[in-house]
């Protein structure tokens, strides 16, 4: 196992740490310790693109478009690739589900480890996200209380590259943007990170952890990686007032709690760039909820987000754990890997972004292929409850299992 990111460590004077005890949070104190340093796994491999299989919705034009560029992208071979029929529509029931499930398992084969879907809608099945949903399976007992303990994840920080072989689950993940054109250039810098941050001598990147004064949305603050360089990988971890993102530069990774992703105007992404903020429908893509989505991310200039479908509440479990994403990530993991282990409850998690994206890894021997270019009110929302947040999840998988103690703040609004 490996301690990669973080040793137990002060937080910063004037950072402010979720209360265990109240809805109200308190600074932390320079001689109050962060958890211990989660134990990520060292890991042998990560995925390739003749691992992928990618979904195209032939009612969808943007699908169709977006799918084309990224099967010359990535160099995926006609076997790659699934074309069906789907609605175009935000949430699918749960028939519609199961005829994109059969159409899966009926085209792939055991050798495709995880799924890109080339397309921004659907996203959600019920309340369950569709990545969530495919990975795992439809879980509707939840939609009964979607604030509730949800399935957990066998992949969460584990060390597997083969994840269907290994688990026999496919993580799945969005190419979705705000549009064909944004969705072109996230790919372009999926494919251009690749290696880029395994070169000797190169500037340090950075991971920025990110601070509001949002009680119920900032509950990851205790699980963020003490600040500094860590020069094994390069990567200078700073804490800083999420207002002050866009002035940061070599961004690498971006993680906050808020409404809004704090990203106009846009940081100075690395390509390959991971950013996400914990608020309760950041993955509702097109929904009227006036709250920022994993899009605006994207926008920005971000190669991979996360967000909720549906109201999670503030269950640590349910969002990525920062030194997980940054642990996986940092020894050469692909987006989707790194994203995907982050999560030990990713039942509502809609992941998005360029899912082959790995620039701590050391690009594989024989040419790469070459992207073609592409062209360049809502109802109020719910008042917040002065509820217990949920306490951090484990640094440990097995803690991943236990549920929250305590009834979680909502975190609509």
């Amino acid at each position: 196992m490996l301690a990669l990111l973080a040793l137990g460590a002060a937080a910063p004077a004037g950072a402010q740490v979720a209360s265990a005890s109240a809805g109200a949070a308190r600074p932390a104190s320079a001689a109050a310790p962060l958890p211990p340093a989660v134990q990520v796994p060292r890991l042998a491999g990560r995925l390739q693109a003749a691992d992928l299989g990618l979904v195209i919705n032939l009612d969808d034009p943007a699908s169709v478009a977006v799918g084309a560029h990224y099967i010359a992208a990535r160099g995926l071979s006609p076997k790659q690739v699934l074309r069906l029929r789907l609605p175009v529509r935000p949430v699918l029931d749960e028939g519609e589900f199961n005829g994109l499930v059969q159409a899966i398992q009926r085209h792939f084969g055991p050798e495709t480890q995880a799924l890109a879907l080339a397309w921004n809608a659907p996203y959600a099945v019920g309340c369950n996200a569709l990545t969530g949903a495919l990975t795992l399976g439809y879980d509707g007992a939840l939609c009964r209380n979607s604030c509730g303990v949800s399935r957990v994840s066998r992949y969460f920080n584990h060390a597997t590259h083969r994840p269907q072989a290994a688990l026999g689950l496919r993580p799945a993940m969005l190419l979705a943007a705000p549009s064909v054109p944004a969705a072109i250039a996230m790919i372009d810098r999926g494919v251009a990170s690749d290696g880029q941050l395994a070169l000797r001598g190169r500037p340090p990147v950075t991971a920025q952890m990110l601070l509001t004064d949002d009680a119920p949305r900032r509950v990851r603050t205790v699980l963020y990686p003490p600040p500094g360089l860590r020069r094994s990988v390069g990567v200078d971890v700073q804490w800083r007032p999420a207002s002050e993102l866009p002035q940061a530069r070599r961004v690498l990774v971006a993680i906050t709690g808020s409404v809004q992703a704090p990203v106009v105007p846009s940081p100075d992404w690395v390509p390959g760039g991971l950013g996400d903020h914990l608020t309760s429908y950041g993955g509702d893509l097109l929904g009227t909820h006036g709250q920022g989505t994993a899009l605006d991310w994207i926008a920005s200039g971000a190669t991979a987000s996360h967000g909720s479908v549906s109201e999670p509440c503030n269950h640590l479990q349910k969002f990525p754990h920062p030194q997980v994403l940054l642990g996986h990530y940092a020894q050469g993991a692909t987006a989707i890997e790194a994203y995907w282990k982050s999560v030990a409850w990713p039942q509502q998690s809609l992941f998005i972004g360029e899912p082959l994206a790995a620039p701590f890894s050391p690009r594989s021997p024989g040419p790469v292929p070459q992207a073609p270019r592409g062209p360049s009110a809502p109802s109020p929302a719910p008042a917040l409850q002065p509820l217990r947040p949920a306490p951090p999840a484990s640094a440990a998988s097995s803690a991943a299992a236990s549920p929250a103690r305590t009834a979680p703040s909502s975190v609509a609004g």
